[in-house]
């Protein structure tokens, strides 16, 4: 693992010490929606240790819903909002900031996916964030750790889902190799197995496809080693609880008993045949994906038993959350990490934050910027605004937005990545308006703003001294924005005077007006 110098973190405290609202109440809540089922938790603080109150689970199989164009067919939603109708009520008496909603593979993938969005926000009241795969993997070696003893020891980390599986290898509460992979039971059954018949020439042409996907990782992962492999979510858990049932193992699954449970399956001769112990039939149509999965992963990386653990995506949401709210925010150590590596000059870094922290205090109100995810965002994308002069001077802006957009961004959904790598690309030249286009409707005009107070931040920061700047005032009305300066500063200042006038003309351009004003002189 990277080390961050202790001056990196100094800063990004300095700058978030004083971030998070305390929760208003105890209770938590996290929202998995996932390509084969939805799930929800609820948790609260009891003497000073999180416990798990509540839990809710459907299966919805949205990934099923998915059809030959990548569109969510109107069945398949239809099944999800119906769930999340259900899963409102048990929300409703919990804060916005205590709850989070994400999706995963399924969401990733549709092409209506932002629809699809659009109504489930409705139901639920509060955001939903669509995360990579790799921030999947996070969360779910994140909740994991929480439910296993802590042996010290190094483990591989295994979740099949409805769309994709996730591998990870950590150790504590800390994931070292992460990886996520186009393979789900929902997907792999609908591919290998769409009319349920079942025969040796499709199980193996099924294994083959999903030994070929793993053969790109199995090197890297086999090369750092683990002591011991566990299984995480619904699939793992469904396979170890028939194979128990069978009493062909004791709670674990081993490779003697995988080879049974294939014996058994061949036997069937079709999904709806299959009648096994420990099997519930809700997850009977998903079950001979998942155990293709499984096998193929014993085969690639030499496994010879799986643990199973309880913990999965919403328990890691819940810790996650938790963190947050303690100033433990992985988001602070990813920018860390992006400062370190592309060799952010730190002393300007924390100047354009602050100025853009001062700026943001003052409009928060007329503009209506009164979330603490705002000044975060705002503050983040002042640390890496410039990032991209380690590719090359010339567009930065550009090179620098690629960078936050495209890397793997421990704890920042899609799009929070999104929202950084637009304020980093609109920090300077040309507002082009139509850059924001990709965000939903309630975030552009938000976006904008704190793109115009990064702007501003940036051009009272251009000659990079430790010069402290004079006292700001700033106000806003709609479109409009003012600044006062004091008597004669500009005028000491002609650079900054002259970036000024210059910034008038761009965000003019864009419908914004701003307006320098010296003592009783308006420019």
């Amino acid at each position: 693992m990277d080390i961050i110098p202790q001056r990196y973190i100094d800063i990004l405290n300095m700058l978030f010490k004083t971030k998070h609202k305390p929760l208003q109440n105890s209770s938590l809540a996290a929202v998995d929606l996932g390509s084969n089922s939805f799930h929800m938790i609820v948790a609260q603080h009891i003497e000073g240790r999180l416990q798990i109150i509540d839990r809710l689970r459907e299966m919805v199989r949205l990934r099923a819903g998915l059809d030959k164009q990548g569109n969510l067919n109107s069945d398949a939603q239809q099944r999800a909002l119906d769930c999340l109708q259900r899963f409102a009520q048990r929300l409703e008496n919990i804060p916005s900031q205590n709850i989070r909603i994400v999706g995963t593979n399924t969401l990733r993938a549709a092409n209506n996916a932002a629809d699809f969005v659009r109504k489930a926000q409705e139901i639920l009241g509060n955001p939903i964030q669509i995360i990579s795969g790799i921030e999947e993997a996070r969360l779910i070696y994140l909740g994991v750790a929480h439910s296993l003893a802590e042996q010290g020891q190094r483990r591989l980390v295994i979740d099949i889902g409805g769309g994709s599986t996730e591998i990870i290898i950590g150790e504590r509460f800390t994931p070292l190799v992460m990886e996520s992979l186009p393979l789900g039971c929902v997907s792999m059954t609908i591919e290998y197995f769409e009319n349920g018949k079942i025969n040796e020439k499709r199980l193996t042409r099924a294994n083959l496809a999903a030994r070929l996907e793993l053969e790109s990782i199995v090197h890297h992962f086999k090369q750092h080693g683990w002591e011991h492999a566990v299984g995480a979510s619904g699939t793992a858990r469904s396979l170890a609880k028939i194979i128990q049932a069978q009493g062909w193992s004791t709670g674990v699954i081993t490779l003697a008993s995988l080879k049974k449970l294939r014996n058994h399956f061949l036997e069937a001769g079709a999904i709806d045949s299959i009648q096994l112990a420990g099997l519930s039939e809700d997850r009977r149509p998903v079950i001979l994906g998942g155990f293709i999965i499984l096998e193929a992963l014993f085969e690639a990386l030499d496994l010879q038993e799986v643990t199973v653990a309880d913990g999965a995506v919403r328990e890691g949401l819940i810790y996650d959350l938790t963190g947050k709210f303690s100033h433990a925010d992985i988001r602070e150590s990813t920018v860390n990490h992006l400062m370190d590596r592309y060799r952010v000059q730190l002393e300007h870094a924390r100047n354009v934050a602050a100025t853009a922290e001062t700026l943001f205090n003052q409009l928060a109100e007329s503009w209506a910027l009164n979330n603490d995810d705002y000044l975060s965002l705002l503050k983040w994308s002042a640390c890496l605004h410039e990032i991209g002069l380690a590719i090359a001077h010339n567009d930065y802006h550009k090179h620098g937005a690629y960078l936050a957009q495209n890397s793997d961004l421990a704890g920042f959904s899609l799009q929070e990545q999104q929202f950084l790598s637009l304020l980093i690309l609109t920090h300077r030249q040309k507002l082009r308006l139509e850059a924001f286009d990709v965000l939903p409707g309630n975030l552009i005009q938000i976006a904008i703003r704190l793109s115009i107070i990064l702007r501003l931040a940036v051009i009272l920061h251009r000659s990079h001294t430790t010069n402290t700047l004079p006292e700001l005032c700033v106000i806003a009305q709609a479109d409009e924005l003012r600044i006062m300066f004091p008597d004669n500063w500009l005028a000491s200042h002609p650079l900054t005077s002259a970036d000024l006038s210059k910034e008038i003309k761009l965000l003019k351009s864009s419908n914004y007006q701003l307006k320098i004003l010296q003592a009783d002189k308006v420019d």
